[in-house]
This record gives structure tokens, C-alpha cells and sequence, in this order.
């Protein structure tokens, strides 16, 4: 008999409560649980019905498909982070992987989060790692599993204060404490790190990275109690919030009645100029320049892109779909930073984005996918960035010459 085996036929023992209906169907049992999951069932379905429509400017069948697996990705990331998250005794989880994507995932970052109280005192130790770039930032409003309404602050790597061997430690709390202290700000709900690498192989694909980081309470916690009734429903209900809050609270792109972030081109095929994002962006980095755009073409056209790289920390592109997942980087080259990149003594460089390989360096491939976004990081730029030009060609007019 396999362990599986004997777990069904517990109801069989002398157990309270399950002696009864052995000959008949009882009704459900009504716990907390059951009310919480019928729930989660619901926003599933009005996420389908509403999310997944014209309503948010989805029409296209590939927009559906890659909508249901957004989705699927959502609920593994809120079951990862969010399900079993306790603020009283934090953890770091990695966020995002090759398999799990949401929110504009980055193959050359590796990005860890974890829940916390406002009111309580952490110790977060950790380890550059070799990264080119580390922060952590704390996001206002994400308590529960909720959206984040903000970043509160965003430390990076020239406040952590890193030992020769990489090491940092850093306090947070409320109220000043000894050591390399950060005020832990009102509303703070989430803490997300960051740790860009520019390698000739994107950081994320690589299964064996891991950062080292760990947090823990400063003041005594009391052992972790059972799961309840109660807290699973809790825990329930903070995984909905999470997909509700990449989904049917985010207004459409282009319906929400605000004003666009300056660096967001919604002119196919052309970039704005990079720029910093505000502090109302709730996963934004705030030491970084981005600039965005959709891309359109057909199966015989290409898209040239020209620039130059500036002096900066980091710098890199990548391929998105509507739901700002990236294209699948483990088979194919989807993204750019530096090092990957063919560029001339000066930094500048030319980028080329179509369906079919040209032939030429610097292709990324859209999988044969007629449109989807272009996404670009600049970390700590020392000097003006160059505008980003772009132009649509013919396919059979690119040469090697």
C-alpha cells in the first residue's frame, strides 16, 4: 500500500466527524477555506470573461493564449511568494525564472522578494555576488499580496556599504537602530532585490546562480503556529489579490485617463527618449533609464536599431509580449546587454529585430510573432543617452557587407 493510499483511507478511521456517510453524499462542509477558494474560483472567471477581452484591448487569439498563460504564471509566482509568506518571519524568494515571468522580467537579472510589517525590525545579510549592479527596494501598499501603490526607497549597492569579500549587512526598522540602518517607511508592505549581471550568457538561465541573502526578525517571534482555518483563508485571499492586482487593477494602457510615462512610445517602431521613471511605478527600479515600444512587422520586414551605448553601470534590451514576459530566452536570442552585444570602439552599435536570422550580429528574434514590445535598462548613466533610431526595412535588402 503506498503512503498516498493510506492517506485516502484515513476517513475510515475513528476519526470525530467522519464516521457518518459511509452510505450516503454529505453536503460540503462551509469553512473559511472553502469560501476563500469558491472565491479565488470567481476572480479567475471574471479575469477570463473581462481581463482576457476588447475591454483591456485583447482581440487577437495569440493575445488570449499568451493571456491564460500570464495568468498561469501569475498564480504560480502568488503561490511561490505570496501563499505562505509570513511577515513576522520573512523569506526570500526568487521571483522570477525561465518557466515563471511576469511584470517585465529581465534575463540578466536575478530578482528576490519577500513580505514584511512596517512596524518590526528586519537584518537583511547578503552577497554582491559578482553582480554588476544590486538593490533593494521597499514597495508601499503590497501588504496581503496587493499591488504595490509605490516604492518607498530604493537602496542600491553604493549605500550598502560591501565588504572586500562582497558581503553588506543592513538594518531595517522603523526607528534608528546601531548598524548601517534604513528607515523603514509607513505603508511598507514588500521588500524586492535585484542583481543585474552582464555575461555572455543571460544570468537568469543559469540554474546553478543563486545570490546569497537572508532576513530575520531582530526583536524575538514566538514559534510559528499550525495553519487554521482562518489562515488559509487568508492565505487564499492574499494569492487573489496578487492576480487581481497585475489584471483587473491595472487599468488599460491606453484607457486609464493618465498621462503616459514619457519614456512609453506607443508609436510602433519608435522609440522615445530614456528616461527615470517616478515613484508611482510599483515594481520600477529608480536607478534606471528606460525606454519602450511596440514593434509591428511583417514576415519579409526588419527592424534596423542604431545607438550608442553610454558610460553607465548596466545596459541591455529584450523582447516582451503584451503581458511583459519575455520572449523565451533559453532557446532563442531575445535580449541584448553589452557584453552579448557586437557594438564599434565608441559603444555604438546596430541592432537588428526579425522574424528569420539575417545573418548579421546583434539579431534578436521575435519567434515569429507579428508585434509585441521592446524594452530597454540603463543603470546609472554618466552622460546623456543617445536617442535610439530605428527604421523598417526590407528583410532581403539586409546584407552582410
Amino acid at each position: 500500500m503506498t503512503l498516498m493510499a493510506a492517506a485516502g483511507g484515513a476517513p475510515a478511521l475513528s476519526w470525530p466527524g467522519t464516521a457518518a456517510a459511509a452510505t450516503e453524499t454529505p453536503a460540503p462542509l462551509q469553512t473559511q477555506s472553502r469560501v476563500a477558494f469558491l472565491e479565488l474560483l470567481t476572480l479567475l472567471q471574471e479575469i477570463d470573461r473581462r481581463y482576457l477581452s476588447a475591454e483591456w484591448n485583447f482581440s487577437r487569439p495569440q493575445d488570449i493564449s499568451d493571456g491564460h498563460r500570464d495568468i498561469m504564471h501569475l498564480l504560480a509566482a502568488g503561490l511561490n511568494l505570496i501563499a505562505e509568506s509570513d511577515p513576522e518571519r520573512p523569506a526570500f524568494h526568487r521571483m522570477v525564472s525561465p518557466v515563471v515571468k511576469f511584470q517585465g522580467d529581465n534575463p540578466d537579472a536575478i530578482y528576490y522578494s519577500t513580505l514584511i510589517r512596517d512596524d518590526r525590525a528586519y537584518r537583511i545579510r547578503g552577497n554582491v555576488g559578482g553582480a554588476t549592479y544590486t538593490s533593494i527596494s521597499m514597495e508601499i501598499g503590497s501588504a496581503g499580496g496587493h499591488y504595490p501603490t509605490g516604492v518607498a526607497r530604493a537602496i542600491n549597492d553604493k549605500e550598502l556599504k560591501i565588504a572586500p569579500d562582497g558581503s553588506y549587512e543592513m538594518i531595517l526598522s522603523p526607528e534608528k537602530r546601531p548598524g548601517n540602518w534604513f528607515k523603514l517607511e509607513s505603508g511598507t508592505g514588500s521588500v524586492t532585490t535585484r542583481h543585474y549581471f552582464e555575461a555572455l550568457h543571460s544570468i537568469a538561465a543559469d540554474p546553478m546562480k543563486v545570490i546569497p541573502l537572508t532576513i530575520e526578525p531582530l526583536d524575538p517571534v514566538a514559534p510559528k503556529p499550525a495553519p487554521t482555518d482562518e489562515s488559509i483563508a487568508a492565505s487564499i485571499r492574499s494569492v487573489g489579490n496578487w492576480v487581481r492586482g497585475f489584471t483587473l487593477d491595472q487599468p488599460p494602457l491606453l484607457n486609464s485617463g493618465k498621462p503616459l510615462p514619457s519614456w512609453v512610445s506607443v508609436v510602433p517602431n519608435k522609440f522615445n527618449q530614456p528616461a527615470l521613471p517616478d515613484g508611482t511605478v510599483g515594481f520600477a527600479n529608480r536607478d534606471a533609464h528606460y525606454a519602450m515600444a511596440p514593434y509591428f512587422l511583417k514576415p519579409d520586414e526588419a527592424l534596423v536599431i542604431e545607438g550608442r551605448f553610454p558610460k553607465c553601470r548596466f545596459a541591455n534590451v529584450m523582447l516582451w509580449n503584451r503581458f511583459l514576459q519575455t520572449y523565451d530566452y533559453i532557446n532563442h536570442r531575445v535580449s541584448l546587454n553589452r557584453k552579448q552585444t557586437k557594438a564599434a570602439h565608441d559603444g555604438s552599435f546596430r541592432m537588428i529585430v526579425a522574424h528569420s536570422d539575417p545573418g548579421l550580429p546583434n539579431w534578436l528574434d521575435t519567434q515569429g510573432r507579428p508585434s509585441g514590445l521592446i524594452y530597454w535598462r540603463f543603470i546609472f548613466p554618466e552622460e546623456t543617452i543617445q536617442p535610439i533610431a530605428s527604421r523598417v526595412v526590407p528583410l532581403a535588402s539586409l546584407t552582410k557587407g
